[in-house]
This record gives C-alpha cells, structure tokens and sequence, in this order.
C-alpha cells in the first residue's frame, strides 16, 4: 500500500506512519557500519531467546533484520512459537466493500498493520475466533437457500494458512449463527451453527437446529431439532467451557420485559440427549454479544431506555455465573458520547481480559480490560470514513503462529 513500510522496516521510519503493511517475509541481513560494541557478542543464545519471547510478534519480525543471529533466533520462534510469551489480542476492522484488504490493531504497540485476508470476505459474514483461527461464514441467500456456491471458510490472518470447509447439513434457514472453539494443546477445533427458519405459515413457531463440525473426524453431525414458539435464533454464538450459548429473539404477541434470551446447549458430550436451557438477560437490551473470556461466558449489551427499550442509552458488560448474570461494568457516559452518533446494534468481541467495542458508523475503536477495570481508546484507524453511510465491522482474534486450520 502506498505511502506504508513493512514489518521489518526500520523502526524509526515506521514511528513515523499511522499504520504499517502486514509482511510475513524474512528479509535478508542489514549490514549496518558502526564502531559500538554489539550485545550479539556478549549474550548467549539462551538469553538472546529469552528477550526476544518478550517482544510483540510485529517486533519479532523486525528483529529478525539485525543480523543473521538474530534472523536465524526469529525463524526457531516460527517453527515452535510455544516459546513466545502470550500476545494480547488483535482487532481486524475492514468496511462494507468486497476487498479482503482491512487493518488490524495491536494493542501491545498500539500501531495499526495493512493486512490482506486469503480470501474475500464482506460485512455481510458471520466471524468467529478461537486460539488464531478465524471461522467465516457467508450469510447471503446462496449460503441460506444451502446453494452449492456455499462459503464456510477458516484462515488464521498471522500465517493466511486458508481452507474451505464442506458445507453443513440440514435444512436451509433464515437465520445462522456460528461459534469455533479450538483446544489450546491438540489444536484441534469444533464449529457450529445454529440455523433458525420459520415455520410455514406460522409466524410464532421456529425450526431450530444445531450442526457441529469436529476437525478430528472431518464430519457434520446434527444432534439437535426443535420447534421454538415465540422465539427465534439470530447471528449471535459462542462455545465456552464445552457449551454452545446463542442469543434467541422474542416473536410472539405481547413482548415480555426482555426482548431476548439465552440458550444454552451442552455439545461436549455429542453421545447423551442433552436439551436447550434458558437463561434470562439482566435487563431491557438493543442488542447482545457474547464472547468467551478465558473460558467464562461474557456479554457485552446495549442497555435500553425504559419508556423506549429499543433506543440505546449506555453498554453494560456482564458474566455469567451459575446460570446468573453478575454485572461488571457500564461504560462511562464520556466515551459513549466520543463514538458520536451511537447505533442501537454495535459490534463488540473479546478474548482473554481485553474486550473491543465498535460503532458499525464509526472507525472509532474502544477497548476493555477486564483485569484492572480500564477504559481506553485505540490509536486513530487509519482508514476514513468515505460517505456517511459507509458502513465499518471488523472481529478479534488472537495472533498467534503455530494454528492452522
């Protein structure tokens, strides 16, 4: 991209950018004529390895043009990251236009890096993350109408390892929601979808049905159909601790007091007849995310005014505990006030302790940590808003080397 440098530029050049290129590619040595002292003599390679586990991965790769030492430190990093330090996680925010080519932040240096994903992906996409791999779901009518031009596709966005998955089974749907869930020591991984269609003719019944992917056998397997009254499924899913959460929405005559609610469906044992749970909403919401932190189920919402409940009026952050939810948090007025104009359906997604919250208008980027309970805005995106409706979405994933799909 013009007027960007590389990964493994020089450092003070890339100060000087708002945002950087995305490179993968080791380049050779820099020779570099000086009369100091270099510390490459003095330290040994156990303590070389040590301070570079240290560095963010962005830094790694710019480390690696020091001297051949260094990039050969570098590449053993590449072929066994386990000895990196974990990273905290990054966020990919592309707008509504067909091009793979978004930016991603990164919270440890603060900076913003061009990356182009192995394929191309709209707003329009249902995105789930999990341990360094991204999951993509297309949710147009060819994916809907279970078309063949079906696109399931996992990439991880540090590597752009890519593949396509085999499309799911069962019925077609006016609804999809999709969750991964990668195991941190085999790697291996599990997907699923909830799909929610309507009854013919009946507008208060729902078919739902939940298809699970494991990666071990390769294969689909539909544990679950049901008929819903009065509720639907949405776009909204997370697998955490072995359980499959998604958010369901109200559709029958008089609306209760919360306008959603929580299923939750034990998929970590496909052989027993497990069956949907309920679970309330705290209070009156325009919309809810969840996102699994550090295997506890977490919901970001936007709270609803009390005569108007689907009018926004502030975001609260929730944890759910034995089946009840224990409030965290509720941003402060000041920073609901600096997206501007706030929409009643917001992205937001976490890993670990840092959550992001972003206004589908805006390219402004507000993060979350849930450790020491601080608020904090991301360095400016680089990318502008072009026409004001131009639309902007993005997901967090952790970046990490040694997960492919």
């Amino acid at each position: 991209m013009a007027g960007e440098t590389a990964w493994i530029s020089h450092y003070d050049e890339d100060m000087k950018k708002e945002t950087v290129d995305f490179n993968l590619e080791l380049d050779e040595e820099i020779d570099k004529d000086g009369s100091a002292v270099s510390v490459d003599i003095i330290l040994p390679d156990d303590l070389l390895e040590r301070i570079l586990s240290y560095l963010p991965i962005a830094s790694i790769f710019r480390a690696s043009c020091v001297c051949k030492r260094w990039h050969a430190t570098s590449e053993r990093f590449l072929l066994n990251p386990s000895h990196l330090l974990p990273q905290k996680p990054w966020y990919f925010m592309f707008t509504s236009s067909d091009e793979p080519t978004g930016h991603a932040y990164d919270p440890n240096l603060r900076k913003w890096y061009c990356i182009e994903l192995p394929f191309v992906g709209t707003s329009n996409w249902s995105i789930s993350s999990s341990y360094g791999l991204v999951c993509f779901m297309d949710n147009d009518s060819s994916f809907m109408d279970n078309d063949s031009r079906t696109e399931l596709c996992l990439c991880n966005p540090i590597t752009k390892s890519c593949r396509k998955l085999q499309k799911p089974p069962g019925m077609s749907s006016d609804y999809g929601a999709l969750a991964i869930s990668v195991d941190k020591e085999t790697h291996d991984y599990t997907v699923a979808i909830v799909k929610s269609k309507q009854v013919p003719g009946n507008f208060f019944q729902w078919d739902i049905s939940i298809h699970i992917y494991n990666s071990k056998e390769e294969a689909w397997v539909t544990p679950l159909t049901e008929v819903l009254t009065g509720w639907r499924g949405g776009e909204e899913s997370v697998i955490c601790n072995g359980v499959l959460y998604f958010v369901v929405y109200y559709t029958g005559g008089v609306p209760p007091e919360n306008r959603h609610a929580l299923v939750a469906y034990n998929i970590s044992n496909q052989f027993s007849q497990a069956s949907l749970s309920f679970i309330h909403i705290p209070c009156s919401l325009t919309c809810a995310r969840l996102m699994n932190m550090k295997e506890k189920l977490v919901m970001v919402g936007g709270i609803g005014k009390l005569d108007r409940p689907d009018i926004i009026k502030g975001i609260g952050i929730w944890v759910l505990r034995d089946k009840k939810w224990e409030e965290i948090v509720r941003m402060p007025h000041k920073y609901f006030q600096g997206f501007g104009e706030f929409d009643d359906v917001f992205g937001s997604s976490g890993v670990d302790d840092l959550i992001y919250i972003q206004s589908y208008g805006s390219p402004a980027l507000l993060t979350f940590d849930m450790n020491i309970k601080q608020w904090k805005w991301s360095q400016k995106c680089p990318v502008t808003k072009k026409f004001p409706l131009q639309l902007f979405t993005g997901f967090c994933f952790e970046p990490r080397l040694e997960t492919a799909p």
